[in-house]
């Protein structure tokens, strides 16, 4: 129960993070320095991390905390990997336009399925497997406009080096969530404590990130610092909440669940946030998006249903009618 009260409250964070960014927008741009918030996010989730183990050292059972650093030295290998994919994302954008990028993004339903088996050991039943398929063709299907239009065209016109980055972009962003499993469940240690270790990364990786910026050049307003929080408002604040929000609570899905509940969690995050659209900002909707809600529902009922609860197996006979039966 509690795994699906964490994975309905993560939807909803990542189906409204989208929506806050859109909103945080003037005049269809950021009056705000728009990479200082992945680097404002990781901070916070580190902030939170720190708070929530110092509470957890107070309690009369201490937690527990591996300072090897053998251990420690595997954290920043999801940093790395997540730096690796975000740029391949943008050479993927080179040659594929938006729509198209968005359906091939599909493809991370299936990597990380087959690397969640390969990698971690976790069997899927074949029945599980027909689920995964049918979430990754409804989540397609909702992203299609309609056979015949510009953006199905350009998905088939794709010169090779988009469809072979986007293949690229999806095993980078199953591996990332998979190594980050592994590492949270590799140990019984407290979950704060890897929090923190993987957010210490993640805001040095930030840093770098924002500091090279600087050095090449990609903007003139000063030194990444000093624009730190020029230009933010209310929802600039919101999405940064809403960022450290979403990873603190990938963190506990990948410790007490796996990687296929966050795969659910984000794959239904972008059906309501298409859904929400359509009130917040006159989204038209298609007969392609319900069928996709109506695909990835029936894939979520296969994949966590019981079996013996999806199909109506034939009640035995009794004794008495067997024996009449056979008179």
């Amino acid at each position: 129960m509690r795994t699906f009260v964490v994975a309905a409250v993560l939807t909803l964070f990542t189906s409204s993070l989208g929506i806050l960014t859109t909103v945080s927008q003037t005049s269809g741009g950021y009056k705000y320095d728009y990479a200082t918030v992945p680097f404002l996010g990781e901070l916070l989730k580190l902030l939170v991390s720190t708070f929530l183990l110092w509470k957890e050292s107070n309690k009369p059972k201490p937690p527990r905390i591996t300072t090897d650093w053998r251990s420690i030295g595997l954290y920043p290998i999801p940093s790395i990997i997540y730096l690796i994919h975000n740029n391949v994302q943008f050479a993927t954008l080179t040659y594929v336009d938006t729509s198209t990028y968005q359906i091939m993004g599909n493809l991370k339903i299936v990597t990380t399925a087959i690397l969640f088996r390969a990698f971690l050991k976790r069997k899927i039943s074949k029945l599980q497997w027909m689920a995964i398929g049918l979430l990754t063709i409804g989540t397609t299907v909702s992203q299609v406009k309609g056979c015949g239009e510009t953006d199905c065209r350009s998905l088939l016109a794709a010169p090779i080096q988009g469809y072979l980055f986007g293949i690229l972009s999806a095993c980078l962003s199953a591996m990332a969530g998979v190594y980050t499993e592994f590492l949270m469940k590799k140990n019984q240690d407290s979950l704060h404590w890897q929090n923190m270790q993987l957010y210490v990364f993640g805001v040095l990786f930030n840093m770098i990130r924002l500091t090279m910026d600087d050095i090449l050049g990609a903007y003139e307003k000063g030194a990444w610092w000093s624009r730190l929080l020029v230009g933010y408002n209310v929802t600039t604040w919101l999405v940064v909440l809403n960022l450290g929000c979403t990873g603190l609570l990938v963190s506990w899905v990948m410790k007490y669940a796996d990687n296929i509940v966050k795969v659910y969690a984000t794959s239904m995050a972008m059906l309501l946030t298409m859904v929400l659209s359509i009130y917040l900002f006159n989204f038209r909707p298609t007969l392609q998006l319900f069928l996709g809600i109506l695909i990835c529902c029936m894939s979520l009922q296969m994949y966590f249903a019981p079996p013996q609860s999806l199909v109506d197996l034939p009640t035995q006979p009794t004794t008495n009618t067997a024996e009449a039966h056979r008179t």
